[in-house]
């Protein structure tokens, strides 16, 4: 597994070479938090892969074939299949991997932890546009929203789910 290098390419970069047998690449960028959603997909499931950081103010002509919003996190594999939108890939990455499953095989169990998901995807863009904020007195308003978001995903994750999903987890733990 690589980290990826510490810069990323731009406006006028080569095009990476073919993806190598045995490994899946994923176009990220280090700060993004859809990004980092499939990165941890991909070392929680232990799968071998390769980052390449895309300098997402600067975008290399040739990202624009393997996603045309230009957004990250892509997948690509070593037969070329590209997969976009991070709760699309991590999805993917929890299919075609099979052996170490991060969701459930319930659907009823499974929708409730992609309720959960999204519920949490809406934290970490707040919390980013809060750092990024130049004057702390305009985030106010940012504040609040992340205390509502907050709040209401603490109503989601109430005690009894929280025992549910520990429970679950001890179960996996337990039948390797």
């Amino acid at each position: 597994m690589s980290g990826g290098s510490a810069r990323s390419l731009g406006k006028g970069s080569a095009p990476p070479g073919p993806v190598p047998e045995g490994l899946i690449r994923v176009y990220s960028m280090r700060f993004c938090p859809y990004a980092q959603r499939t990165l941890l997909v991909l070392t929680a499931k232990g799968i071998r892969h390769e980052v390449i950081n895309i300098n997402l103010k600067n975008k290399p002509e040739w990202f624009f074939k393997k996603n045309p919003s230009g957004l990250v996190p892509v997948l690509e594999t070593s037969q070329g299949q590209l997969i976009c939108e991070s709760a699309i890939t991590c999805e993917y990455l929890d299919e075609a991997y099979p052996e170490k499953k991060l969701l459930p095989g319930d659907p009823y169990e499974k929708a409730c932890q992609k309720m959960v998901l999204e519920s949490f995807s809406k934290v970490p863009p707040l919390i980013l546009r809060i750092l990024r904020t130049q004057n702390k007195e305009d985030c106010s308003g940012l504040k609040e929203e992340l205390h509502k978001e907050i709040t209401k995903l603490e109503e989601v994750i109430n005690p009894f789910s929280l025992m549910s999903w520990t429970r679950w987890q001890v179960l996996k733990l337990r039948s390797r």
